[in-house]
C-alpha cells in the first residue's frame, strides 16, 4: 500500500512538471532530459499520465497551442498521447471557451509545423469544435492562408459550415487573397448561414470593397435577401458603405424605384448613425432627381408603400416633391421625422433597424429633456415589438421597462425638465391608457403559453417584468386620470383586468399582492443608476382601486400568503394600507404555509396602530376551534367550506 501511494504521488508530480514545462519551455525546445527519463520509467501508465488534464487541457493540447512541435511529436510517439483528446480553447476577444481537438487548436493558433505533425499521426482533419467549426473554417477566420492551403491539400472540406451555417468563405471576407484561394478550390459563393446571409452580405457589412468586387466577379447574387429582407444594396445603405454602394449602383441593374429607395435609406443612415445632415440631404436630393427623371403622368415616381398617418411621427407625410424636401431641410426636427418615415417605408416596421432608429431617436429626445417626443417614439417601438414578437420576448420586455421607467420618473418629478411650471401634463393619460391596453391585453395569452412545455426561464422572467409594468401602469392611471370620464375609463379597464386574474409565474401573486409589496419595481438604469431605484409600491390609492374593481382581498399565492400577509411585513408596512385591507374583509387569522398569520406579524410590529381585536369575528374563532380540536366539518353547510379553508394551516 505504501509503494502504491508513493507511485501515485510520483505520477502526480510528473504530470505537474509536464504541464509546467509545456506551458513555459522556450519555443522549439524539447522536454528536459530528467522529465523524459522519469516519464519513460512508467512504460505501462505514461499514456495515462499524459492524458490527464489541468484546467481542461492535456499536455499535448498546451504544446499544440504554443507550437512546440518537438514536444508534440514526443508525447504522441513515445507516450501514446491521443491526438483527438479535446481541450478548452479560450478566445479572449469573444469571452468564450470552445472544446476543440489539438489540430483545431494548432490551426487557429497558426502553428503550421505542429499541424503537419498531427496530420502525419492521423489526426481527423475535419473534426469539429463544440460549435461545429472545422479547423480550416476557423483558420480562415484567423486569416492563416498557409494553414488553410495545407489543410485543403490534405482533404479539408471547405464547404462544411458550422452549426450556424457559417462557411469558410464567410469567415474569409477580410482577405481578398484567401477568398480567391477558396473560390478557386470550389467554395460556394452563394452559400447562406442561418440568417440567410451570404459572404457578400458580410463583405459589405465590413466595408470590404475589394472582396465585394471579387465575389460579384465570381457570380455572387446581389439580389439574395437575408432573413431581415436585406439584399446587397440595402445592406450597403444600412452600413453606410458609400464606396460599395456606388459600385453596386454602377455594376448591377436596379430599377429606378429601387435606386431612389436606396438613396433615401442611405441618407437616413447618415443622419441617424453619423448625425450628418448635409450628406443625408444630398442623398435625398439625389433620390428625388431619380424620381423626377422617371415621372409617371407628370408626377415624380411615387413612394411605395404609402404609410398611414402616425401620431408618433406627428402625422407627418414623407416629402414627395423637391419643394417639400427643401422646406423640410430648414427644420432639423422635421428632417429626423422624415428619416424615421423613410426607414419604416423602405425597411418595413418589423425590421430590426427600424426599431433601432425609433429607440435611438427617442433616447436623443430624452437626453434633450423632450420627454413627450421620446414617449411617442418608444410607444411606437413597443407597439411594433408586441405585434411582432409578443410580450415574452426579451427586447419587448426591455422596451416596456425603459418606457415605463421614464413615465414613472417623469410623474414622480425625479427627472430634470426644462420647465417645472409648464401646464402640459406629462405623462399623458391617453398614452398610459394605450400602453395599458397593449400590455394587459397580452397577459392571458402569454400566461397560457407558459403552461406549455418546454418553458424557458427567460420567457418566465419577461412575463414577470411585464406584469410589474402593468401594475405601474395602474398607478399611472390613478395619477393621470383627471376628468370623470377618464376616471370611469380607468375603472372599466382595471375591472376588466381584475376579472382575468393575472398572476405571477414564480410566486402566484395577484395584482393586489404586487401592489402592496416594495419588491415590485421596474428596473431600467437608462435614466438612473442601477442602485438608485425609486420604489412606487406599496401604494394605498392603487390598492383601493383594485379592491373597488373586484380584486379578491383574501387571494393566496403559492406560499398561501394573502395581500395582508405581504402588507404586514416591516418593509411594506403602512397603517392606512393595513386598515384598508381589513375594511375590505381581509382575514387576520389566515395562516400561510409557514404558519404565520397577519395578526401575528402585526402584533410583532411596533409601528402598528390598527386595533386588531375589532377585525376578528366570532366566525373566525369558531373556524380556528374546528381545526384546533380536529372537529369534522363535513356536517357543516357547503357554503362554509371555503370560509373554513381560509383558516386551515
Amino acid at each position: 500500500m505504501w509503494i502504491s501511494g508513493y507511485r501515485e504521488d510520483s505520477m502526480d508530480q510528473i504530470f505537474n512538471d509536464l504541464i509546467h514545462e509545456c506551458k513555459y519551455v522556450a519555443p522549439g525546445a524539447q522536454l528536459t532530459y530528467s522529465l523524459r527519463n522519469r516519464l519513460e520509467k512508467y512504460k505501462k501508465v505514461r499514456t495515462e499520465i499524459v492524458s490527464r488534464t489541468k484546467d481542461g487541457c492535456a499536455p499535448l493540447f498546451i504544446a499544440c497551442k504554443r507550437g512546440n512541435v518537438e514536444i508534440v511529436d514526443y508525447l504522441i510517439t513515445v507516450c501514446g498521447a491521443n491526438v483527438e483528446q479535446r481541450g478548452k480553447y479560450e478566445v479572449p476577444d469573444e469571452r468564450s471557451v470552445h472544446c476543440v481537438t489539438p489540430l483545431w487548436c494548432a490551426a487557429v493558433s497558426g502553428k503550421l509545423p505542429v499541424m503537419k505533425c498531427l496530420i502525419s499521426h492521423g489526426a481527423e482533419i475535419n473534426a469539429v469544435s463544440d460549435s461545429g467549426s472545422t479547423p480550416v473554417r476557423s483558420a480562415c477566420f484567423m486569416t492563416h492562408l498557409d494553414i488553410v492551403s495545407y489543410l485543403v491539400e490534405h482533404g479539408a472540406d471547405i464547404l462544411k459550415a458550422n452549426y450556424n451555417g457559417g462557411t469558410c468563405l464567410i469567415n474569409s471576407v477580410q482577405s481578398v487573397e484567401l477568398c480567391t484561394y477558396l473560390l478557386q478550390h470550389g467554395a460556394d459563393v452563394n452559400a447562406t448561414d442561418i440568417q440567410n446571409k451570404t459572404a457578400l452580405h458580410y463583405a459589405i457589412q465590413e466595408h470590404r470593397l475589394e472582396t465585394t468586387k471579387l465575389l460579384l466577379e465570381h457570380n455572387a447574387n446581389p439580389h439574395l435577401k437575408s432573413r431581415y429582407n436585406d439584399d446587397a444594396l440595402q445592406t450597403a445603405c444600412l452600413k453606410g458603405a458609400i464606396h460599395i454602394f456606388e459600385y453596386l449602383v454602377d455594376t448591377v441593374a436596379y430599377s429606378p424605384e429601387k435606386l431612389a429607395d436606396a438613396n433615401e435609406l442611405m441618407g437616413s443612415t447618415f443622419l441617424d448613425e453619423h448625425n450628418d445632415t448635409h450628406t443625408a440631404l444630398r442623398y435625398w436630393r439625389r433620390a428625388m432627381a431619380i424620381r423626377i427623371a422617371n415621372s409617371v403622368d407628370g408626377a415624380p415616381l411615387p413612394k411605395r408603400p404609402v404609410l398611414p398617418k402616425c401620431e408618433a411621427y406627428r402625422n407627418a407625410r414623407e416629402f414627395a416633391t423637391l419643394e417639400e424636401l427643401n422646406a423640410v431641410a430648414l427644420d432639423l426636427d422635421a428632417i429626423r421625422i422624415q428619416s424615421l418615415l423613410i426607414c419604416e417605408r423602405v425597411l418595413g416596421p418589423h425590421h430590426k433597424d427600424t426599431l433601432f432608429h425609433l429607440m435611438f431617436r427617442g433616447a436623443t429626445y430624452a437626453d434633450a429633456l423632450r420627454y413627450q417626443n421620446c414617449i411617442d417614439l418608444w410607444r411606437r417601438a413597443l407597439e411594433i415589438r408586441v405585434e411582432k414578437d409578443s410580450i415574452l420576448y426579451t427586447d419587448t420586455c426591455f422596451a416596456a421597462q425603459v418606457l415605463l421607467r421614464l413615465m414613472v420618473d417623469l410623474n414622480e418629478k425625479t427627472l430634470e425638465v426644462v420647465d417645472r411650471n409648464q401646464d402640459t401634463q406629462e405623462p399623458k393619460f391617453r398614452d398610459v391608457v394605450a400602453i395599458f391596453k397593449l400590455l394587459s391585453g397580452q397577459l392571458t395569452e402569454a400566461r397560457e403559453l407558459l403552461e406549455k412545455r418546454p418553458v424557458h426561464k427567460r420567457q418566465k422572467d419577461c412575463y414577470e417584468r411585464i406584469l410589474k409594468c402593468v401594475t405601474h401602469l395602474i398607478y399611472l392611471l390613478v395619477e393621470t386620470a383627471r376628468s370623470e370620464d377618464e376616471k370611469d375609463l380607468m375603472h372599466q379597464l382595471v375591472r376588466d383586468l381584475v376579472k382575468k386574474n393575472p398572476r405571477s409565474v414564480y410566486t402566484g401573486d395577484t395584482l393586489l399582492h404586487l401592489c402592496v409589496s416594495s419588491l415590485n419595481t421596474v428596473n431600467s438604469n437608462y435614466f438612473n443608476p442601477a442602485d438608485d431605484i425609486h420604489t412606487i409600491f406599496p401604494r394605498l390609492d392603487v390598492a383601493k382601486l383594485l379592491l373597488e374593481c373586484g380584486a379578491y382581498v383574501d387571494a393566496k399565492n403559492i406560499l398561501r400568503s394573502t395581500p395582508l400577509h405581504i402588507a404586514s411585513r416591516g418593509c411594506n408596512f403602512d397603517n392606512h394600507l393595513v386598515k384598508l385591507l381589513l375594511d375590505y374583509g381581509a382575514h387576520l387569522d389566515t395562516p400561510n404555509r409557514a404558519g404565520d398569520t397577519p395578526a401575528r406579524l402585526l402584533s410583532c410590529n411596533p409601528l402598528n396602530t390598527v386595533n386588531l381585536v375589532s377585525y376578528i369575528s366570532l366566525q373566525c374563532h369558531a373556524a380556528q376551534a374546528i381545526y384546533k380540536y380536529g372537529i369534522r366539518g363535513t356536517d357543516l353547510p357547503v357554503t362554509l367550506h371555503h370560509f373554513l379553508e381560509l383558516h386551515k394551516e
